[in-house]
C-alpha cells in the first residue's frame, strides 16, 4: 500500500475504507464516526464534503446505523449497571438524537427499577440501611450511576430491614 500525500484530497474510497475499519471494530454513531474521519482526513473544504458523502452512502447501504449503535450502546451500558440518565447523557455526547434516545431509554421501564435494586445490592450487600448518612451515600452512588432520584430512593427502600 502506498502512502497518501497529505496535501491531496482524500478519495471517497479512502474515506470509506477508514470508516469501514472503524465500524468493523464496533458500531459508531454517525456524528462520532464523522468526528474521527474529519480528524484523520482534515476538516477543510472538499474534505468535509467527501466525508459527509461517504457517511451518507454507508448509511444508505445499512453499514452505519445510529439505531443499531444506540441499541448496542444501551445494552452494553445496562450490563455495566449504568442507569438511563447516565446512558442518555453519554448518547447525547456521541451525537445521537433525543428522539432515538427516548425510543431506547424509557425511564419508567421496569428494567431500570430492577437494575437500580441490583446495582445497590451488588455494591452495598444485603445489610440493612439504618442511618440517614448511609441512605444519602447510597443515593449519591445510584444517582452517579445514572438512576433517577425516585429509582435510587426505591432501591434503598427495598433494602432489607433490620429485624
Amino acid at each position: 500500500m502506498t502512502e497518501r500525500d497529505e496535501s491531496s484530497e482524500p478519495t471517497m474510497g479512502e474515506v470509506r475504507l477508514a470508516a469501514m475499519n472503524l465500524l468493523a471494530r464496533r458500531e459508531h454513531a454517525r456524528d462520532e464516526l464523522r468526528t474521527k474521519l474529519l480528524k484523520r482526513f482534515g476538516s477543510e473544504g472538499e474534505r468535509v464534503k467527501t466525508v459527509d458523502q461517504a457517511l451518507a452512502r454507508l448509511e444508505e447501504q445499512g453499514l452505519q446505523s445510529d439505531e443499531r449503535f444506540t441499541e448496542a450502546f444501551v445494552t452494553a451500558r445496562e450490563r455495566q449497571g449504568k442507569g438511563p440518565l447516565r446512558i442518555a447523557q453519554e448518547l447525547r455526547q456521541k451525537g445521537v438524537s433525543d428522539s432515538l434516545i427516548s425510543l431506547y431509554l424509557d425511564e419508567g421501564d421496569e428494567r431500570w427499577w430492577d437494575l437500580a435494586n441490583e446495582v445497590r445490592r451488588k455494591r452495598f450487600g444485603d445489610a440493612p440501611v439504618e442511618t440517614p448518612k448511609e441512605k444519602a451515600r447510597q443515593a449519591r452512588f445510584l444517582q452517579y450511576r445514572g438512576f433517577s432520584h425516585e429509582q435510587a430512593r426505591e432501591a434503598i427502600a427495598n433494602a432489607p430491614r433490620h429485624p
